[in-house]
């Protein structure tokens, strides 16, 4: 077998792998798949037509007849290729506005074929181009426009876009028409298969990347949407006993720039990363969830709480946890709930062990709950509340340093008071 031949050979074996594989692709529906199936195939088709040509060019008069048919179905579908790979793409409208002058040059080939207008076998059998054989290679050229163009308006419709495999699909389909051409050397369809399948792997690699783009900007799109219904949450909860839910934006910013800051200090700098803090600042609205266990009476009470209800009013850390799985069940991911569950449950316990609703001590208490205890005391400490008026700024920032080491974890109250200018309330 020669060369050629050997071409020939694999480019059928090619397309035929490419029809099986878009006919068994999910990624497509089914009328897609057919017109890619109608793409390839007619590929298959144009190339056998062109070696069965080129084979028995010339060896007898009485093959005149079935290779003027064969070269007709030839030259009349190959110009076609571009506009079956239009469709494929789902460009109906660029394959509606040209589909009839493709329809009108198959027409003029069959009309012209008796007359040798485009090619024409002479008495000894042999394929002879004629007159108006320019009309074909103009056809052809103008479906490698169309290939092109095709594939640009496909790539605007995605998030990816791949310039340099538009340039290859161009150079590939203009390359596989030169030989033709310049030298009679009858190999075009080794380009346009080429081509082919250049430009399937491109649509499908930009289906896949633009589904992936899609499923991470849903994903982002409920992630907010999952934050606005928690903080939502939190705001509601925390209304009970505040003036405004003011107190849950203001301790979520506290905790992310408390937790920037120390890193930036060189404190617990190996956990404070970008997903720690991230999740933290997420996670921090939910910290009083629990209250919504505590009466009203209790929560809104104007003076100081006997001990059976501030016994009532501690249950609150306790039931965070608990109600963190029940409402965020299902609705987000088992690390956000793990945070929201210890801020929740944790955040009233001391750093001397003398808090609650576990009496955990120093590096027990999960780091998230320590940063949320300084950012939640320091603004109780400044805000008014039925109970209280409003403490100064300086005379919060003594207290939480008397209560460094006490109540609050050193290092952590350290990076606030050295910061504390970022901690001043709009």
């Amino acid at each position: 077998m020669d060369l050629y031949a050997t071409v020939i050979v694999l480019t059928v074996l090619l397309m035929v792998a490419m029809t099986f594989h878009v006919m068994q692709y999910s990624g497509f529906d089914a009328q897609q798949k057919r017109w890619y199936a109608t793409f390839f195939l007619s590929i298959l088709l144009c190339a056998s037509a062109e070696y069965i040509g080129n084979t028995y060019n010339a060896v007898s008069p009485n093959l005149q007849l079935p290779l003027t048919i064969l070269t007709v179905f030839q030259f009349s579908v190959s110009a076609m290729l571009p506009l079956f790979f239009a469709r494929a793409l789902g460009l109906v409208e660029l394959f509606r506005s040209i589909r009839i002058l493709f329809v009108l040059h198959a027409i003029f080939e069959i009309v012209a074929a008796p007359f040798g207008w485009v090619f024409y076998y002479d008495a000894a059998g042999a394929y002879v181009r004629g007159p108006y054989y320019s009309i074909f290679t103009a056809f052809y050229f103008y479906g490698i426009i169309i290939l092109v163009v095709s594939l640009v308006l496909t790539g605007n419709r995605f998030y990816k876009r791949d310039t340099g495999t538009v340039v290859m699909a161009f150079i590939i389909s203009v390359a596989g028409l030169v030989p033709m051409v310049l030298f009679e050397v009858y190999g075009e369809y080794v380009g346009i298969a080429d081509c082919a399948m250049l430009c399937y792997i491109y649509y499908n690699d930009l289906t896949q990347q633009d589904t992936m783009a899609e499923l991470v900007m849903h994903q982002e799109q409920i992630s907010r949407m999952q934050t606005q219904i928690i903080t939502g949450l939190a705001s509601l909860i925390e209304n009970r006993d505040e003036d405004t839910g003011e107190h849950v934006a203001r301790t979520s910013t506290y905790v992310k720039t408390l937790a920037e800051k120390a890193r930036e200090d060189g404190v617990y700098e190996k956990e404070l990363d970008d997903h720690f803090i991230d999740l933290i600042y997420r996670a921090a609205p939910m910290h009083d969830v629990g209250k919504i266990v505590v009466p009203d009476h209790i929560l809104k009470k104007p003076g100081r709480l006997t001990d059976e209800e501030f016994a009532q009013m501690k249950m609150h850390a306790s039931a965070g946890g608990r109600v963190i799985h029940e409402i965020l069940e299902g609705i987000t991911d088992e690390e956000y709930m793990r945070f929201a569950s210890d801020i929740a449950t944790y955040h009233h316990e001391r750093w001397d062990g003398h808090g609650y609703p576990e009496g955990l001590a120093g590096d027990e208490i999960p780091l998230s709950a320590r940063i949320m205890a300084v950012a939640d005391v320091y603004d109780a400490l400044i805000s008014e509340r039925c109970y209280k008026k409003a403490m100064p700024i300086d005379q919060a920032l003594n207290i939480i340093r008397e209560e460094s080491g006490t109540h609050f974890d050193p290092q952590l109250a350290e990076v606030f008071l050295n910061h504390s200018d970022l901690f001043i309330p709009d």
